[in-house]
């Protein structure tokens, strides 16, 4: 009896580690070719003054087995401006996407990025590289400051 309850607890222990293998492989395995993951894909300025910092990035990460080259980054209008690597991203490497917005203007705004990629794992089933970012908030107008107006003096 006791080398049977011996034979049982080893067998429990194989099944529990064959088990524990299996879910480490689904972990560990990766995608074939280039994948952009990014940390958030929307950023919400708040509410800004009028004039106020325009920059904010975009942090991703290459987490495929090839090389990642963004061939395009285009703003939804003239007032959302990218900047990205114009260099491949490699498998592990990270990188940013800088997007500056017109913050003269006043009122609320939502505005978007398009990346033109090649990589395997985008928004859209049928352009894959395909990756949409948004940028939202509200811009307030800063009060004018008026100068007090001095008046000369009378003599007396």
């Amino acid at each position: 009896m006791k080398k049977f309850s011996v034979l049982l607890l080893a067998f429990a222990m194989v099944l529990n580690i064959a088990n524990i293998n299996a879910q480490d492989g689904d972990k560990k395995e990766l995608k074939t070719g280039p994948q952009m993951n990014f940390d958030a894909t929307t950023i919400d300025y708040g509410t800004i003054e009028q004039n106020s910092d325009p920059l904010r990035v975009f942090t991703f990460k290459n987490d495929g087995t090839e090389p990642l080259v963004i061939s395009n980054a285009k703003g939804s209008c003239g007032c959302t401006v990218p900047k990205y690597p114009k260099e491949p991203i490699l498998p592990g490497q990270e990188a940013e996407i800088e997007v500056r917005y017109d913050t003269k203007r006043i009122g609320n705004f939502s505005k978007t990025v398009t990346l033109t990629t090649n990589a395997t794992n985008g928004d859209s089933v049928d352009n894959p590289g395909t990756f949409v970012l948004k940028i939202k908030g509200k811009v307030n107008a800063v009060e004018p400051v008026v100068a007090p107006v001095i008046t000369p003096q009378e003599d007396k």
